[in-house]
This record gives structure tokens, sequence and C-alpha cells, in this order.
């Protein structure tokens, strides 16, 4: 006859790694641009704090480090569904646009951004570009990167 043991329920970090998928968005890209910003390896343009984020836009951000936030979100979206270059980036952070009495109009993000942004993730081996020219994917180094901040955020929890 067959004992049962009755095991005790394993964490979810225990029973397996944490990732980028398991934790909420909010707190991982604050987390991953605190991070970006601790490292000091992303090289912020002289032109971030006169620059708008779109042509939808009246003012500039009020956030002085809203580079590193956009670029964690570009990171994390890039690890959550790869394939997106600077047009998808441009319609994501898109927003509307005011156009005095007519009715707003959906309009795009900032192109140069975007692309700025791709080419330091690049540069930091977390991203690199998809070879027939079809947008960016996650490196292996960049997915464990994301994965340890995850990791963080959900022993946190």
């Amino acid at each position: 006859r067959r004992q049962s043991r009755s095991l005790a329920p394993l964490s979810m970090s225990a029973a397996r790694g944490v990732n980028v998928k398991d934790v909420p968005s909010d707190q991982f890209v604050v987390a991953y641009a605190a991070h970006l910003k601790r490292i000091g390896k992303i090289e912020v343009p002289k032109w971030a704090d006169l620059v708008k984020t779109g042509s939808y836009k009246e003012l500039a951000p009020y956030d002085p480090d809203w580079y590193y936030i956009r670029a964690a979100a570009m990171a994390r979206r890039v690890y959550m569904r790869g394939g997106a270059g600077v047009g998808a980036f441009k319609k994501v952070f898109g927003g509307r646009k005011s156009r005095g009495t007519r009715p707003e109009k959906a309009a795009k993000g900032s192109g140069s951004i975007a692309r700025h942004i791709l080419k330091q993730l690049e540069i930091l081996k977390i991203l690199e570009k998809v070879p027939d020219g079809k947008g960016r994917r996650i490196t292996p180094q960049g997915q464990r990167d994301l994965d340890s901040i995850a990791g963080q955020i959900g022993d946190k929890a």
C-alpha cells in the first residue's frame, strides 16, 4: 500500500523563475528604468530636456527620468512581443491630437525618440535587429537582465 505524502505548496519563485510576464507592468517599468539609470550606460541625448514626445503634445515631459522610463517600457514591449520597430513604437506611444473645434484624431508619437532608444538598447546588447528587417527582438542577455529585475520585484511581493 502506498503512503500519501503531503507536499508543502511551493512558492512561485521556488517552483520556477519569475519572468517579466509574471509581474505587474507598472512596477516592472519603474524598477527597470531605475536599473538603467543606475548602470549609467544609456546615453541620454542633449535634446531630451527640450523635446516633446509627439507632435500632438503641447509640452515636454515633466519627469526628468522620462527617457529611462520610455526605454524600460520599450524593452518590456519587445520582450513580450518581438518584431516591433520604430513604426510600431510611434503608434504605441501616440495619442489624441486636439484640433481645436474639430474632432480629435489619432496622432503618432516621435520616431526619433523611438529610434534613439532602440539604438541605445542595441548597444547594451538588450535588443537586436531581426535579420529580415522586421523590427527588433530581445537577446538572450537582455532576457536574462529583464528576468532578473522581474525576479527582484517578485521576491518583494
